[in-house]
């Protein structure tokens, strides 16, 4: 099986399943998950970055509404 069969084959489950899929990434817990996720990027961002500490939350922020429920 080459990587094309497999890139197929994971887009074929997808298509099966993209309603439980959709749902899964809009749940509470994929908004909890992402949070912690986004907020532990954005903090290690402003400490590399802290003259972009405005830019670096607007950008957090524009992630965080593409993820989970809120």
């Amino acid at each position: 099986m080459g990587l094309d069969d497999i890139v197929n084959k994971g887009k074929d489950l997808y298509e099966q399943n993209k309603d439980k899929v959709d749902e899964a990434i809009h749940s509470e817990q994929a908004e909890d998950i992402s949070d912690k996720v986004l907020d532990g990027v954005a903090d290690f961002a402003k400490k590399l970055a802290p003259g972009a500490s405005e830019k670096i939350d607007g950008i957090r922020d524009a992630a965080d509404k593409s993820l989970g429920n809120e």
